[in-house]
């Protein structure tokens, strides 16, 4: 076995170590410790490969979000970026349906989360399907930022604000409507995806 057989054997085993942790909890933590040590490789092995707690979990991201969307409307190339983005937005929206389908799934969210006291089980019910949100939309905005469509930076914010508009839109799709919902959520849509891409830095 070769010196580079080694190191994308090392590699591999690190990603599916942490795909493995998430797998088993959303809402974990990929420390490079705990990571390495699930993977039986150094700190510095693992450091060699993803300098930074962000390199790697972009990269697992990547590896989970290819699998599970093979056909993700992101890596859609023949469409600008701020197409494709929309597409995968209105993806988070689409199973919320509309009228009676969004009012049924709005009155089964409240059930779950916001009549009941806010205990420590409904508290991490609900954050785990957040960061399962925040971790697709984090992967879109990584894949944009490789193709060079945003800047190479944290994109908590630009996520926070994605999540409020499509959180805002289900909402209105469970409400009485006078103009055509497709339309106005696709002009929101734009709109919140124009400010994402055109966001100067912080």
């Amino acid at each position: 076995m070769t010196r580079d057989d080694r190191s994308t054997g090392s590699r591999e085993r690190i990603l599916a170590a942490a795909a493995a942790m998430l797998a088993e909890d959303v809402t974990a933590r990929l420390t490079v410790r705990a990571v390495a040590a699930r993977a039986g490789v150094s700190t510095g092995s693992l450091r060699f490969h993803f300098p930074t707690q962000r390199a790697l979990q972009d990269a697992v991201l990547a590896r989970i979000y290819d699998h599970m969307f093979p056909d993700d409307p992101i890596h859609d190339r023949s469409l600008p970026a701020r197409d494709r983005l929309v597409n995968c937005l209105r993806q988070v929206l689409a199973p919320a349906g509309v009228g009676e389908q969004a009012r049924e799934a709005w009155g089964r969210a409240y059930q779950m989360f916001i009549a009941p006291e806010p205990t420590e089980e409904v508290r991490a019910a609900y954050l785990a399907l957040e960061r399962q949100g925040w971790r697709r939309i984090e992967y879109w905005l990584t894949v944009l930022a490789d193709e060079g469509a945003l800047p190479r930076e944290d994109h908590a914010r630009r996520v926070r604000f994605l999540l409020t508009v499509l959180q805002g839109l289900s909402v209105e799709r469970a409400l009485p409507a006078e103009d055509s919902i497709l339309k106005s959520e696709t002009e929101t849509l734009y709109t919140a995806v124009d400010c994402v891409l055109n966001a100067p830095t912080a």
